[in-house]
């Protein structure tokens, strides 16, 4: 069953949205837990969102640019067995 990835929460001081700067990792990648997935922006910060498993990205939910609220779904990954 895939695991969902979302826009955590940003803290008080940061709002409840970001905007995707770019994405690390593509649809098909392997990834291991802890990797970078995605660069988000703020108007006070930018960070990275990391995978919470070791698996493969099966799809990606929004395009770089877009503006997401906190909890907003980015990509799905499918754990490696």
């Amino acid at each position: 069953m895939p695991i969902q990835v979302k826009l955590p929460e940003l803290g008080a001081e940061a709002g409840d949205e970001a905007t995707v700067s770019y994405w690390i990792a593509q649809e098909g990648d392997q990834v291991g837990e802890g990797d970078d997935l995605v660069e988000m922006l703020t108007d006070k910060a930018n960070f990275n969102v990391p995978a919470p498993c070791s698996g493969k990205i099966i799809k990606l939910f929004v395009a770089e640019n877009e503006v997401v609220k906190v909890g907003d779904l980015l990509c799905e990954i499918e754990p490696s067995s």
